[in-house]
């Protein structure tokens, strides 16, 4: 219901206005009311609208008016009332609406302060033993531990796919269905990190590292139990499983052979001349080169070696792989690009001859050659085509020339003088660029003509 008497001069306020307990709008403005307000008028509980202005009334403003919950709408000037009270009447309406307001900003900023605290509290690790480097794969990384660790079954020999020489390796699928590799390490390499931030730091340099041949690493977690990283999942596993599988070798075809030295030579170039600083890998071996489904190549493990023993200029220990390391370490300790590069002869002549090149042809091809001088002349005289792996047949015309320029680049790397290796820039050069011709027919080339 509602009232209006505007402009009605001759209405005269009167105590029977409280009858009107239904009425929510109320408009007597510009009338000629005189006397006081009367009290009834606190009656009108569904009021919302007062409009009292320009009349002649007079007195106190009833205080019940301050009682009507629902008014909203108040204007009671150019009355002549005393002692200003309509100030205070203001005061007496607006101050619980301010009160509300105050207090429903302070709940709101306690709430969000309490929020704040428990995710930091969340992130900061509950003692010196639980380190959670950085967030893994977009997740929280405490929350990626638990899940590695359910996805194992506490690191359970049946997730085994590998064995290195800084941990062994397990397959994870984690719920969202993503697989993954875990390299546990071991506890005696753990226990060297003199310096966790400075592993950290190595850390996320590596975990910044994109490169189509080089494996992803997500990250590194470091608990009291255990202490892992965190790797992109290659599915057809190692180089060197696929060489040591009858079945295996067979199908990795020459093409794919090379194809696979390519890669390779790719990701030493990008981690030796690409990276600031300079990345040296320190153990490339066929353990240590992952193949995916389309035999792309990848190389794992880049750094390992140099996080867990980063002081390259004064080593005490070993680090690296027999039969894959360069000459000089049996003297000097100090690692080297070069050293990578020796390493990469080894495993191209192991891809083309389908095992380690160290037995049974070492009386044929003795690795640090740096002459066919090197070679007994009898060596020298043998037939190229003898020495590849036999378990495919011979390469032909394209992947004929691809193999006999891959054997020269191989025996280049293998150089006794590390000065006198070539760069991983040139040799990624000379792979990526059309192969040369051959001199002659591919089964009268010898090892001897592979050094002129």
């Amino acid at each position: 219901m509602t009232t209006s008497l505007l402009n009605k001069p001759f209405f005269s306020f009167s105590l029977e206005i409280g009858l009107l307990e239904s009425l929510n709008q109320l408009d007597l403005s510009s009338n000629v009311l005189t006397g006081r307000i009367p009290s009834s008028i606190g009656k009108l509980r569904n009021l919302s609208f007062l409009n009292l202005y320009k009349n002649q009334l007079s007195g106190s403003i009833p205080q019940k008016i301050g009682l009507l919950e629902f008014l909203d709408t108040l204007s009671l000037s150019s009355n002549v009332l005393t002692g200003r009270k309509s100030n205070k009447l203001v005061v007496l309406i607006a101050l619980p609406l301010l009160g509300s307001l105050l207090l429903v900003f302070v709940v709101i900023g306690a709430l969000y302060i309490l929020y704040k605290r428990a995710r930091k509290r969340n992130a900061e690790p509950e003692n010196e033993q639980d380190r959670n480097i950085f967030t893994i794969l977009g997740h929280d990384g405490k929350k990626l531990y638990e899940n590695i660790v359910e996805a194992t079954e506490e690191f359970n020999s049946n997730y085994c796919i590998g064995e290195g020489g800084y941990g062994t390796v397990y397959k994870a699928v984690m719920p969202t269905e993503q697989v993954v590799a875990v390299k546990k390490l071991h506890r005696s390499q753990t226990e060297k990190l003199s310096n966790f931030k400075a592993f950290e730091k190595e850390v996320c340099v590596l975990a910044n590292i994109r490169h189509r041949n080089i494996v992803k690493l997500y990250g590194f977690w470091s608990h009291a139990k255990h202490s892992f990283l965190v790797y992109e999942f290659i599915e057809r596993g190692s180089l060197r499983k696929i060489i040591t599988s009858e079945e295996q070798a067979i199908e990795f075809d020459w093409m794919r052979r090379l194809n696979v030295v390519k890669g390779v030579g790719g990701a030493l170039s990008y981690l030796h001349h690409s990276c600031s600083p300079p990345i040296i890998h320190r153990d490339i071996t066929s353990n240590n080169i992952l193949l995916d489904l389309e035999y792309e190549a990848h190389v794992s493990d880049f750094g390992t070696a140099r996080m867990l023993m980063p002081d390259s200029s004064n080593w005490t220990s070993f680090a690296g792989t027999f039969g894959y390391t360069a000459l000089e370490l049996a003297y000097t300790m100090k690692v080297t690009e070069k050293c990578d590069v020796y390493s990469f002869g080894v495993v191209t002549m192991e891809v083309m001859i389908g095992r380690h090149p160290g037995d049974p042809i070492s009386a044929l091809l003795s690795p640090g050659s740096s002459s066919s001088s090197s070679i007994p002349p009898i060596a020298q005289q043998a037939p190229l085509k003898d020495v590849l792996d036999h378990r495919i047949s011979l390469p032909k015309k394209g992947a004929a020339e691809g193999v006999v320029h891959m054997m020269k680049i191989a025996l280049a790397c293998l150089h006794a003088n590390p000065q006198s290796r070539p760069s991983m820039e040139k040799i990624s050069f000379e792979l990526t660029t059309k192969w040369p011709p051959l001199p002659k027919a591919f089964c009268t080339i010898s090892l001897g003509d592979l050094f002129s």
